[in-house]
């Protein structure tokens, strides 16, 4: 799942943009301020930024110039409601994807998140890494030192939903909604079958799928 980081203060915007992108199957964190933002830029993983600059204490610019010290892909769109000429110039020369002024059509917002999440999975490498682990999304192939084993598509969508949030629950529902069909099967079912057999493929390794009772599986290292 496509995961996003919204950083608003507005409550009422935060809560109907958050909704909207969940509805278009999104996962959405949210932080109010920019320290709840850097905190989470630089503790979990994003596939893309949507950054309001007129935040308390710390600016979104300055959020955005700390980010980009340390990653120069990441997809970061403004949402703001600065619409001056210089206010665009110098968010798009700090190195924001795209600026979009409020009041917008949440259409354009997907829209544009559409097109800069194409561009960065353009230039982004297939190859997802944790620990021993080294899985590439485009042929399947799970490399586990120097071992390596294909993996199905469903067990590619599941392990590389895991991986991007290694150390956290990652819920039934949330590998559910990877994979459309699983609604048409007995979803559940399938989920614990799939997670059975990565488990089964990753027991040469350090890392486990462990589950976590009444909320989902994590990805972690085995304890010693």
């Amino acid at each position: 799942m496509t995961r996003i980081l919204l950083v608003e203060d507005d409550d009422y915007l935060a809560s109907a943009l958050v909704l909207a992108l969940e509805r278009k199957k999104y996962l959405v964190d949210l932080a109010k301020t920019g320290a709840q933002a850097l905190e989470s830029i630089f503790s979990d993983r994003y596939d893309a930024v949507l950054l309001d600059l007129g935040l308390p204490v710390i600016d979104g610019i300055e959020i955005l110039d700390e980010l980009r010290k340390s990653n120069e892909e990441l997809p970061v769109i403004i949402i703001t409601a600065r619409d001056r000429v210089e206010d665009k110039i110098k968010g798009l020369d700090k190195g924001a994807s795209d600026y979009l002024v409020k009041p917008f059509d949440f259409g354009e917002l997907e829209a544009r998140l559409r097109a800069a999440l194409r561009k960065s999975n353009f230039k982004n490498s297939t190859q997802m890494k944790f620990a021993s682990l080294s899985l590439d999304t485009n042929n399947g192939q799970l490399k586990l030192a120097n071992e390596s084993m294909e993996l199905t598509p469903k067990e590619v969508v599941v392990l590389k939903t895991l991986m991007t949030r290694a150390g956290k629950v990652v819920s039934k529902r949330q590998l559910m909604d990877q994979i459309p069909d699983w609604l048409i099967e007995s979803s559940e079912n399938a989920v614990e079958i799939v997670v059975h057999r990565l488990r089964k493929k990753l027991e040469a390794s350090e890392v486990n799928i462990n589950t976590v009772r009444g909320f989902g599986y994590i990805l972690e290292l085995r304890q010693q």
